[in-house]
């Protein structure tokens, strides 16, 4: 029997039933700025992914700037500490209210064996039982493409090199696949700086993100820890980067930002959300 990956925030961090997910992702995508509903070729984005209360509208608008092809692949930091240090899920579907997604099975199969010299990397479900920061992107990203089948990856604890090495590996994946069908999407998902005052998380984030918008991984590696930037999803970003420069695309633009502030005004302890989008050469 297939594995089912069973929806785990549903109810929590989105709403749980069908009608709910159908009524909200539709108020997101919303919210996008007249004129980003025009999807453009990309290689890759980052997505925020908390509760959609907080970053749903930036996930939305950077997901509406682009074109979502059918396969889809999506690395997300590991908050669980459960399986693998790069987990991939190789076979089964995944369960969201009202939707079922396959997952890419031809194309997550070329993800392990591309990646099989990281320590650690291989095929795991374990990781990704109660891990929120793929499933949160799951609605949005059916909402742009309705025919999705997905890679999820959950990334661990990987050195700077590591993370390089795991976006050379998707590019290599990704350039095995029969002619006409490497139209893939990469997403990383990610928030910015966690629980500092807001002034303080956008100066923090500055910094990362001035370094994420040149496409070189490693100097988002050495901003982050320069300016000790608590952002969760840096090693995914990482490796988004490395897999664009590998094909080549062209240099990121950040798409906006955000903290959970805007959403609340409770400006003392804030989260930090930004939207990015490389684009196809």
């Amino acid at each position: 029997m297939s594995t089912t990956r069973q929806p785990a925030v549903a109810g929590r961090f989105y709403p749980g039933t069908p009608d709910e997910v159908a009524r909200e992702v539709s108020a997101l995508f919303a919210t996008a700025p007249a004129g980003e509903d025009a999807p453009s070729p990309a290689v890759a984005v980052m997505c925020p992914h908390a509760g959609w209360v907080y970053s749903g509208a930036l996930a939305a608008r950077t997901l509406a700037a682009v074109h979502v092809p059918p396969r889809v692949i999506v690395m997300c930091p590991n908050h669980t500490g459960a399986g693998a240090r790069v987990a991939v899920m190789t076979a089964g579907q995944w369960r969201v209210p009202g939707a079922t997604v396959p997952v890419d099975a031809e194309l997550a199969a070329l993800v392990v064996d591309e990646a099989r010299a990281i320590r650690g990397a291989r095929a795991d479900e374990a990781a990704h039982a109660d891990e929120h920061a793929i499933e949160v992107l799951v609605p949005l990203l059916l909402a742009r493409q309705p025919a999705l089948r997905l890679v999820p990856i959950v990334v661990g604890g990987l050195a700077g090199d590591e993370a390089v090495a795991l976006g050379e590996a998707l590019a290599r994946a990704v350039a095995r696949l029969p002619a006409g069908a490497r139209d893939v999407l990469v997403v990383a998902s990610s928030d910015m700086s966690h629980y500092l005052p807001d002034a303080e998380c956008r100066r923090r984030d500055r910094h990362a993100l001035g370094a994420l918008v040149t496409g070189d991984p490693d100097a988002l590696i050495d901003e982050v820890v320069a300016h000790d930037v608590s952002m969760c999803g840096v090693r995914p970003a990482a490796a988004m980067l490395a897999y664009a420069r590998a094909v080549g695309a062209l240099e990121p633009r950040l798409v906006g930002y955000a903290t959970s502030g805007d959403a609340f005004g409770d400006r003392d302890r804030v989260v930090g959300y930004a939207g990015v989008v490389i684009p196809a050469a």
